[in-house]
């Protein structure tokens, strides 16, 4: 049987003894110090950053707990913020006695465009090998006592204005009355008999309303109507105060001279849309207020300027804490004007002569000199839209003072003769001039006097010396027909080359595939009157120039142009502008055909300049231009006066 050798024992020498016995001394004095502090910092400042704390360990609560009440703390502050998320780093771990520790925590809130930072204190205590928080406001911000809560109150910046000509003020800060029902103030039955009654006291329309109110909150304010402080109906004011849960709200409110001052134009203002922020998260947020249409939606970047905040600490709801601190504050900035060329005066007054036109309607009014539109007035006809500057509609005889450009281009004179007959064929298509053209302009005339008396088969007859984009350079040169960005909705109207002969005969009356809008057959005479092409200008600071590819008018063009419209204030359609005060007055009237009806319906149409005025009036159902029309244009010559 094989036995094991017994045991020797190995000599080492002196010094390798020494060293184990030091090793092995060492290891008994240094025990595993445990789990490091700074993980368990930077894992709480994860959970305030991101509002959850369900993963933090905590000394005398549970993370769920502590989550509850991290929201309690910021949810006044996040809502008055815009739904934003602080951004809470670790800055410093200091370790303490007999297991403790304390984390600096580093916090940042986006406070409209700048940023509250501070730095508050955490409480670490390591318990049976585990680093624990202690859970308490100053958390979340270092002056926070208990029964306190952070609130964030938004300040509206001040809108800029929109002014005018001479820099006179067209939209302000004016002060309103918003009216609605106050759920906290009354229960739901009185709330809805509130409701009730004032849909009664306004234009508001009662069963929507009233089933609003009913599905609102117990705190809710549910708004009816607002009104211009002066335009309160007075059964309203006398009677709401005495409704209980009716409630009057005194604000401001971006508005415009009078309720109907250029509106389309000018467009509203108010709170945003729920498509409106899903649009565009970054810029708006629910109950944000801002430029809902017009040109108050396209420039509201300009003019809304940048709302401030001011943080608050206040008494969480119950407590009796004391009343609130301010603890940061952004001002807000207020809005950049936008300036117009409009002249409040020459506005008016083309919106008062419109007030009666029942069919929709429009006067446009701007400088030849300039291009600067002074007056743009829609009617109540169009229920709100512009077509002032926008609308698509056949200009009629006014387009004649194209035609007639392209017919001097095209080598006829003023004097060259044309046939004027009662009617003309084209293609099968019956042509006639209007129903009291006067005999005595019928026959051979000269092309003043076809321009003058407006006779559409003279015109007709000379379609064949016309070819290619004749008429549509012609259209350019006065400044219609080629598209371009002046910073408003502008229509500059519409030249197709023609598909068929009749369609050509049509397009030389201003009726065919031709559209124009208000807007540029003031254009259109304002480059007559002027001499070279006008460009409409709106918005001062957008810079307008002619379209490329425009070609200029000729001096003696314009001069021949002139004349000639000259001719039909004198001897013709226009004469009611004949005794106008001042230097002559220009004119072309315009009647054109629409619909599918019989009689077919017309639009009435005429275009004028007086001095340094040109103006363009639209009555899309009229007589005719000279009697639709012809009075509303020299009204507005005569009152701009």
């Amino acid at each position: 049987m094989l036995r094991r050798p017994p045991a020797t024992r190995l000599a080492l020498p002196a010094a390798v003894l020494l060293v184990l016995g030091a090793l092995s001394s060492c290891d008994q004095a240094d025990p595993d110090p445990g789990p490091d502090p700074e993980g368990a910092a930077a894992d709480l400042a994860t959970g305030l950053a991101g509002g959850d704390l369900a993963e933090v360990a905590f000394t005398g609560t549970t993370g769920a707990e502590a989550t509850a009440a991290l929201e309690d703390v910021t949810e006044g502050l996040v809502a008055g913020l815009g739904d934003v998320s602080p951004t809470v780093e670790v800055a410093d771990v200091t370790d303490g006695d007999g297991g403790t520790a304390t984390a600096t925590l580093a916090w940042s809130w986006p406070v409209g465009e700048e940023s509250w930072d501070y730095e508050s204190q955490a409480a670490l205590e390591l318990v049976d090998g585990e680093w624990l928080a202690a859970w308490s406001p100053s958390l979340v911000e270092p002056s926070l006592a208990d029964g306190e809560v952070l609130d964030g109150t938004p300040i509206g910046a001040r809108r800029g204005d929109i002014t005018g000509a001479r820099g006179q003020t067209l939209v302000t800060q004016r002060p309103v009355v918003r009216f609605g029902v106050d759920r906290s103030a009354v229960p739901k039955a009185a709330a809805v008999a509130a409701a009730r009654r004032l849909a009664a006291l306004t234009d508001v329309d009662a069963a929507p309303y009233v089933e609003e109110v009913r599905a609102a909150g117990e705190k809710a304010f549910v708004e009816a109507i607002t009104y211009r402080r002066e335009d309160v109906p007075v059964a309203l004011a006398r009677e709401y105060d005495s409704v209980p849960g009716i409630l009057a709200v005194q604000d401001e409110l971006a508005l415009p001279l009078t309720r109907d001052f250029a509106a389309p134009i000018l467009g509203t203002v108010g709170e945003v849309t729920a498509e409106m922020v899903e649009k565009d998260p970054e810029a708006y947020a629910a109950g944000d207020v801002a430029g809902l249409s017009g040109l108050q939606a396209r420039y509201d970047d300009l003019l809304r300027g940048a709302d401030g905040v001011v943080v608050d600490a206040v008494p969480a709801e119950g407590e009796g804490a004391d009343a609130e601190r301010e603890l940061f504050r952004v001002e807000p900035t207020a809005g950049e004007p936008l300036e117009l060329t409009l002249d409040p005066d020459l506005q008016v007054a083309a919106e008062d002569l419109l007030a009666d036109v029942r069919p929709a309607s429009a006067i446009v009014a701007l400088r030849p000199s300039s291009g600067e539109i002074v007056a743009a007035a829609n009617g109540p006809g169009t229920d709100g839209y512009n077509i002032a500057t926008f609308g698509q509609f056949a200009p009629g005889s006014t387009f004649k003072a194209v035609s007639t450009l392209a017919l001097l281009r095209a080598g006829l004179t003023p004097d060259s003769p044309v046939p004027c007959s009662s009617t003309l064929t084209v293609d099968g298509k019956r042509f006639t001039n209007y129903s009291d053209y006067p005999a005595s302009a019928l026959g051979r005339i000269p092309l003043r006097t076809a321009l003058a008396h407006s006779c559409n088969t003279a015109f007709i007859s000379q379609a064949d010396r016309l070819g290619g984009t004749d008429l549509f350079d012609a259209a350019v040169s006065l400044g219609l027909g080629l598209d371009h960005d002046l910073g408003f909705p502008a229509y500059f109207g519409s030249v197709e080359p023609p598909a068929s002969e009749t369609e050509a005969a049509a397009d030389l009356i201003g009726q065919g595939t031709i559209l124009a809008s208000p807007m540029v057959m003031a254009t259109v005479v304002a480059s007559v009157q002027r001499g070279e092409l006008v460009v409409p200008q709106l918005v001062r600071s957008v810079e307008v120039s002619a379209p490329d590819g425009a070609r200029p008018l000729g001096a003696a063009e314009a001069r021949a142009l002139k004349t000639m419209m000259r001719g039909v204030v004198t001897s013709g359609s226009g004469s009611g502008l004949a005794d106008l005060p001042g230097p002559p007055a220009i004119a072309k009237t315009g009647t054109a055909e629409y619909g599918s009806g019989t009689p077919l319906r017309t639009h009435a149409w005429m275009v004028a300049a007086h001095g340094d005025l040109a103006v363009a009036v639209f009555v899309e159902d009229g007589e005719s231009g000279s009697r639709t029309a012809g009075p509303l244009l020299e009204a507005f010559l005569r009152a701009a006066r």
